[in-house]
């Protein structure tokens, strides 16, 4: 087996839309940089199939400040060639009185954000960075482990044909809720456990969703419908949560049935429902690494926080933070300071803390509250949805927290 050793400036472990994203976005603050991309599953060139799993039948709600970030580095134009706006986003109670309505018109904004395919979002992203010059993709390969050095940290990994080392300025760890290189590293988690479990499909519906996104709140959990399709689409993308000891049974129904659950859990609001998709499921929990920076090393997407799917805020997170980190490496590379520097990779978890603490703790506590009939929290969460349209900034403030806009956006630097 061919040995090989080689170099980079930032390698990133983990081609799924984090790491692809946050290769992207250091490719383009930096010309000069070279970034390598190690990812366990063949990573395809135009026209060719995906089979990372987190580019798969899903679709992902991007924030308006996750569309601006995309805007920079160029992919947006084709993203948005199958996306679908999100023009308002509905939230609702089933069962108590009282909702709220984000609206972009009313924020002077053509959307809030938009809908895209997993696997839609994944071909672009990855068609992009085949035509970065200072981005290699190294794939298939798994990442044996990672050793910190005295200055910078190298990776040891092994393909089909070849084992190698890659000696890295600086490693960002992007692989996954489950990361079995952060626990190689001994990195330990705080998890809490909803005991609930998303049951996600494409519908069909006998009306448009114009461009509504619809948050239905019930005492079981939370329920999303997304919509696709463009405009005058009738599809829409279910996260339907459900404590984890009913899931199965849900997904043991044949489609009517499982459809007339479904529709007496969210109403009829967009008409009947007429088909039902592919279905899978996925257990929810908190999980938020101990540590996300080391010497040379960053945590990064599920690997640093893997959050409930209320509201849609995981991925929009990531995405900023991948921003944060490349505006702060920017600074790094002006001021002559090494990228793996343990100074300035906690100016990067400084900068962060504020968003992430609020966008974990606001998906924390809606889960939390949301998913309950029980008195006193089924009259406290009633009274919150009715201060929602009557006090004022609350709407303004669940509003800029849906779009990622409520802390401070990090600076992209080119």
């Amino acid at each position: 087996m061919t040995e090989i050793q080689s170099q980079a400036d930032i390698t990133i472990v983990g081609g799924g839309m984090v790491g692809a994203a946050m290769a992207a976005l250091l490719a383009h603050a930096n010309a000069g940089w070279q970034v390598v991309l190690v990812e366990g599953f063949p990573l395809p060139g135009p026209g060719e199939a995906i089979h990372q799993p987190s580019f798969d039948d899903r679709s992902t709600a991007l924030a308006y400040g996750s569309i601006e970030l995309l805007q920079r580095i160029g992919v947006w134009d084709q993203l948005s060639q199958a996306a679908t706006p999100i023009q308002q986003v509905h939230v609702s109670d089933r069962g108590h009185f009282g909702g709220s309505l984000i609206d972009a018109s009313a924020m002077g904004l053509e959307q809030v954000g938009a809908v895209v395919a997993n696997a839609w979002l994944g071909r672009v992203l990855l068609q992009h960075l085949h035509e970065l010059d200072n981005v290699e993709l190294l794939a298939p390969a798994t990442v044996e482990r990672v050793t910190p050095l005295a200055q910078g940290a190298h990776i040891d990994y092994a393909s089909a044909d070849a084992s190698g080392r890659i000696e890295s300025q600086l490693v960002v760890i992007a692989d996954g809720a489950d990361s079995p290189l952060r626990a190689g590293l001994g990195i330990g988690v705080d998890t809490q456990t909803y005991h609930q479990t998303a049951i996600i499909a494409n519908v069909a519906l006998n009306e448009r969703h114009d461009c509504v996104a619809y948050e239905r709140f019930t005492d079981q959990g939370p329920m999303a419908l997304l919509p696709l399709g463009g405009e005058n689409g009738c599809d829409s993308a279910l996260v339907w949560t459900q404590p984890t000891d009913q899931v199965d049974a849900l997904l043991a129904l044949d489609d009517d049935a499982f459809m007339a659950q479904l529709q007496q859990r969210f109403g009829f609001r967009l008409g009947h429902f007429k088909s039902v998709g592919k279905r899978d499921s996925y257990p929810l929990q908190l999980l938020v690494a101990k540590e996300q920076v080391r010497s040379s090393l960053v945590m990064m997407g599920n690997a640093a926080h893997f959050l409930h799917p209320v509201a849609g805020q995981g991925f929009n997170l990531a995405l900023r933070d991948c921003a944060a980190l490349t505006s702060v490496l920017a600074r790094a590379r002006r001021q002559r300071q090494p990228l793996g520097s343990l100074q300035v990779l906690q100016q990067y978890e400084q900068q962060q803390q504020l968003d992430q603490q609020a966008t974990i703790q606001f998906s924390d506590k809606l889960t939390r509250l949301f998913s309950t009939g029980a008195l006193p929290s089924a009259g406290l969460r009633a009274l919150g949805f009715l201060g929602l349209e009557t006090l004022p900034g609350a709407k303004q403030l669940l509003a800029s927290q849906t779009m990622g806009q409520a802390s401070r956006r990090p600076v992209f630097h080119r």
